[in-house]
Formats: C-alpha cells, structure tokens, sequence
C-alpha cells in the first residue's frame, strides 16, 4: 500500500497576522512531501512513525463525529498492520510537516470527505478548514488548519479573514527572472507553540495590539495584494516595511545569529527576510530584487528557490 503524495506548504504572508484576521497567502511546495506507507520490514524510522500514528489515531476518535467521521477500525488495523507516514517534509521548519499527514490522513479515512474534484464553495472551504484545525490541534495546541488544507487541496490559498478564504491563482513564475523569494536554512529546529505563546503574551500589552493592527497587518495586506496583482515593485517596498517592523517587534522569534543578517538586508536592499511560518527556527523566508546578489551578500548560508520573478 502506497497513498497518494501530500505536499509542504509555504505561508508566504500571514503568519500571526491571521490570528488577528489579517491577510494571507499560502502556497504549496512541491519540494518536500509525505504519503502513508505499509512496511513488513520495520526500521527505527518507521517505528517511530507508526507509534506515533497510533496516539494520533486514538486523539481523532474523541473528535466530534458532528465535525467528520473516521473509518477509525480500518485505520487502527492498519497501523497494527505497520502503516506509517513516510515523509520528506522537515518538522519544525514552518513547511508543514503535520499538516501533510493530516491531510493524508483526512484523504484516506475520513468518510462523507470533500474532494478537490468538488465544485469548492466558500463553505466548504471553511468546512475543510475546522475540520482540520481540530485535527492539527493535536500537534500545536491551536491550529488554523490552513496547513493541511494547503497540503490537502494543493492549490494556493487566499486568506481574506478567519471565515473568509478562497482558492487562488498566483503570477505564473518567470523562469529567467532575475527576483526570488527563497528560503534560509536556519540549522535550528523550530516549535510552534511557544512561540504562538510569546505572541499572545505580547497582545496583552496594549501598544504591541496597536502596532500589529497599525503596522504589522497594514503591510501584510499590502504585500499578498501585490503579490496576486504581479505588482512586484510596491511589493519590495511593502516586504521591505514588513521585515523591518518584524526585526523591531518579533526579536524572539528571529534566530540570535540572524539578527545582522536580517538588519544587512534592510540596510543594503539586496534582500529582505521575513518569518516562516512561527519562527523560532526552520526556515526564513527571503525576498530578492536580484537573486545572484543576495546569494554574495548571503554567502555561507543554505538557500532554496521558491519562486521567481
């Protein structure tokens, strides 16, 4: 038994602006993936996958059977029978890891399940979307459950506000162009959920409330709004806003030693670096007017090609 591939996903704009209802723009990446697998050969990796799988199993049957229903006795002799999630997805790297097990999971076991061959209305969108942050939530305590429905769906997704979201079309990719958004390895595993926590700490006080609705999101909204229109040079500007009010506000969240780099970027123009996803680790998301340039100026670091200009 081989399912079929889940794809990684990248949060492009979004990330904690969501929360608060911002905008954002998700996009499948089609790097990394993740499908179920049987063994009859077990190896370390493949045991851990399964044990791991049996929790998740035995957490998706206290979930409402209002929401979704689980063919959960198939889905239990098939874990017994080696089923793991065989997966190229690094965790902890804001790419999606669980939500692509999610959504195989969802794909394989849920009955009554929307498909991507369905006419995809806005409440069935929203409808996918709970079902998976219920699902997701067993992994981050809170999830918005765009993730696996990225994975899921594997199209882009465009967040207007929490009940608000869309399927989308983005600016086909110019194969010879010279501007990049790319990814950093930053080496450090990330974890969601403290840094999630560190958030809402801060959303306590009262001029880090103003500073997100005033500054943080005005600048998201700009950037997926320049981004869908292919208008790439108000998008620099607003990417250039937007790194510049995350260094000042979510220092927590940037890696120590990407301080300067992050500071570099925004001094020179030759690239500006924004989070992937939660932060903390994993990946940084960067922005570049001029690839070959920010490879020099970035020189010594991991860097992957997301997208073209």
């Amino acid at each position: 038994m081989k399912g079929p591939l889940f794809y990684s996903k990248i949060l492009l704009f979004g990330e904690y602006g969501i929360i608060k209802d911002s905008k954002g723009l998700s996009i499948p990446y089609n790097f990394y993936n993740g499908a179920l697998k049987m063994t009859t050969t077990p190896t370390d990796k493949t045991i851990k996958s399964n044990e791991s799988l049996k929790r998740y199993a035995t957490y998706l049957g206290t979930i409402s059977t209002d929401l979704v229903l689980f063919d959960l006795k198939t889905l239990h002799e098939d874990i017994d029978a080696g089923m793991y999630f065989d997966s190229s997805i690094p965790q902890g790297y804001g790419v999606g890891s669980s939500g692509a097990l999610v959504a195989a999971l969802y794909d394989k076991y849920a009955q009554d399940k929307i498909t991507v061959l369905e006419n995809l209305t806005r409440e069935k969108l929203l409808k996918l979307k709970t079902i998976f942050s219920e699902m997701e939530s067993f992994f981050h305590g809170k999830s918005s459950g765009l993730d696996p429905l990225n994975s899921y769906l594997s199209i882009p997704i465009l967040i207007n506000s929490k009940d608000n979201i869309e399927a989308t079309g983005i600016p086909s990719q110019k194969s010879d162009g010279k501007g990049a958004v790319f990814l950093i390895d930053s080496g450090i595993v990330g974890e969601t959920a403290p840094m999630v926590q560190i958030f809402m700490e801060n959303m306590k006080q009262e001029g880090f409330r103003n500073m997100i609705k005033d500054q943080f999101i005005k600048h998201t909204d700009a950037c997926v709004d320049d981004f869908l229109k292919g208008d790439v040079k108000s998008l620099f500007k607003n990417t250039k806003q937007l790194s510049k009010v995350v260094l000042n506000n979510f220092k927590p969240m940037i890696p120590q030693q990407f301080h300067d780099l992050w500071k570099k970027g925004l001094d020179t123009n030759d690239y500006y670096l924004k989070l992937c996803g939660s932060g903390g680790g994993g990946y940084i998301l960067g922005f570049t007017e001029d690839f070959e340039k920010a490879k020099q100026a970035l020189h010594g670091q991991k860097l992957e090609v997301v997208y073209n200009f």
